[in-house]
């Protein structure tokens, strides 16, 4: 078997836009007739420019090579350029690339991926959901209006209507601007929000569901700690990257300071960096993203890592349904699963997207039987769906706050 060609697809994602402004697919063909699908999870440069480095990889590296040779192809991929170092562009890229050959791996068997990577663990996969506008209100809404990212009544009534639509976990981010500046001290007014989401969804949902609260690495450690005192009395299930990422021996001081456990991974990519959150102690709650940390085999190498520290797992997913798929099928497969991702119950255009849309059920996601990634892209609605914008996938604030 040999891989033959690439096709890729950058696909802007309508209004309401949850998991970001715009997806990045790529379908690889065998000389055979398989077809593997896999999505690049990468917000640093042009999503078109993305697309050609993947055509430019597929080409220098795995055409022509046998799709089962992996660990061969990940390797020349790390090492081009004589980088052997993890690069967020470069894992993001290779990433797709290496789940469409499990994908291709996995339809020429037969079976499952996670049939073919220890075999299936988990017959359904507990999930959790952000707290999202209602219906079709955009996610970015006007910030002085009272909505779900700034009003804690608001927000402890949406999350207790995914509670009793089944939902055991929700998520939530209430705690104030991040920016390219940061780490920066909370205000007042950021911690007594926080404390405020806490109570009021705490109150609401009582026991019935797990607190998991996000932030996105703007804070000190001095500004973490006192966040995370005033959160400590609701019992979140996470304090979620507290810290910026670059350094986890700082973040592993706000993991000694407080009883909550700390979740990190979403920027992280490779073996390498997570080795150094679990040498560090910062965190016993991985977060890696199947689209950005190098792919299926490399997030089992960390999960496998991470089980002789009693760390779990909790894979991220702020991107399209090829990540969830692929997601799915990692999570199924190991032991120290913790609560999977999802955006909302994988309604709407992530359904529309897909051939056969992700199981749901009562909040959890039922692993499919079909073979590879249990996926197909529809390559009639990515196609009629082009992202024509200039803005990335995601974007911080980049002036200091005052």
């Amino acid at each position: 078997m040999k891989l033959q060609s690439i096709e890729t697809f950058v696909v802007g994602n309508p209004p309401p836009s949850r998991g970001g402004r715009y997806f990045i697919f790529v379908q690889l063909h065998t000389a055979c007739g398989i077809v593997g699908v896999g999505e690049i999870y990468n917000a640093t440069f042009s999503p078109h420019l993305v697309a050609d480095m993947a055509t430019d990889m597929f080409a220098r590296i795995f055409e022509g090579s046998d799709p089962h040779h992996i660990e061969r192809l990940w390797r020349n991929a790390y090492g081009a350029g004589y980088t052997l170092r993890p690069d967020v562009t470069v894992m993001g890229v290779l990433s797709a690339l290496e789940m469409a050959c499990w994908d291709i791996v996995g339809k020429a068997a037969g079976k499952p991926v996670y049939e073919l990577m220890g075999g299936r663990v988990h017959e359904r996969l507990r999930s959790y959901t952000y707290l999202y506008p209602p219906g079709d209100e955009h996610v970015y809404p006007d910030p002085d209006a009272p909505n779900v990212y700034n009003d804690p009544d608001i927000a402890a009534q949406i999350a207790l209507d995914l509670v009793d639509q089944g939902f055991t976990a929700v998520k939530f981010d209430p705690a104030g601007p991040y920016t390219v500046y940061d780490g920066h001290q909370p205000s007042l007014e950021d911690l007594e929000r926080s404390e405020l989401f806490c109570k009021r969804i705490r109150e609401a949902v009582g026991t019935r569901a797990d607190l998991l609260f996000g932030t996105h690495g703007q804070f000190t450690v001095s500004g973490a700690k006192r966040m995370a005192r005033r959160l400590e009395p609701y019992e979140p299930l996470w304090f979620e990257e507290p810290t910026p990422p670059e350094m986890p021996e700082q973040m592993a001081e706000v993991a000694r300071a407080t009883s909550i456990p700390i979740a990190t991974g979403e920027r992280l990519c490779t073996k390498y960096e997570f080795a150094r959150v679990l040498d560090t102690g910062a965190a016993s709650i991985l977060q890696m993203d199947l689209g950005r940390v190098g792919g299926l085999l490399e997030a089992k190498k960390i999960a496998a890592m991470a089980e002789t520290r009693y760390a779990q797992i909790a894979p991220h997913l702020y991107c399209g349904p090829v990540v969830g798929a692929a997601n799915i099928q990692f999570a199924a497969c190991i032991p120290n699963f913790l609560v999977l991702e999802s955006i909302l119950k994988w309604e709407g255009f992530h359904a529309d997207l897909l051939k056969t849309p992700i199981r749901w059920e009562d909040g959890y996601v039922i692993p499919s039987d079909a073979p590879g990634l249990g996926v197909e892209l529809n390559t009639d609605v990515a196609r009629a769906h082009p992202y024509e914008g200039e803005e990335l996938h995601l974007t911080m604030e980049t002036r200091p706050l005052r």
